[in-house]
């Protein structure tokens, strides 16, 4: 399996519910970088997995639709605890629907899999992985 990855950033404020989350019930900033891999079995006519440059622009896209925003006031999100697990699927769904409609181009459309980790610190990430 051929893979590239592409990274981002992102800071957004939320709070959580549930005594799970400690203090983090109160409304604080995170800072994620962001990584979107993008797997295929065979590399495409150009010998590539994807243009590097358009899935570069597609993930700043997704993640310029989070950014320097408090989740507790989106619409999308509403009742939701914004885990980083959960905000690694909504990205990785939302590159996915981009995929789907050609932003990566036609080679794009024989891309097996992708994956969106969210780095909280040095120490600890999450990711979600799905098929295309």
């Amino acid at each position: 399996m051929f893979s590239i990855t592409v990274r981002d950033h992102i800071m957004i404020a939320h709070s959580f519910s549930g005594e799970v989350f400690g203090p983090a019930q109160r409304l604080h900033g995170a800072t994620f970088l962001v990584d979107a891999t993008f797997r295929r079995e065979q590399l495409d006519e150009d010998n590539i997995v994807v243009d590097i440059g358009l899935a570069t622009q597609e993930l700043g896209a997704v993640v310029s639709e989070l950014n320097y925003r408090n989740l507790d006031n989106e619409p999308d999100f509403a009742g939701i605890n914004t885990s980083t697990e959960f905000l690694a699927k909504v990205i990785a769904d939302r590159l996915a629907e981009r995929i789907e409609k050609g932003a990566l181009g036609e080679g794009a459309r024989g891309l097996a899999g992708l994956t969106v980790t969210l780095h909280e610190s040095h120490v600890a990430w999450a990711s979600y992985e799905r098929a295309l």
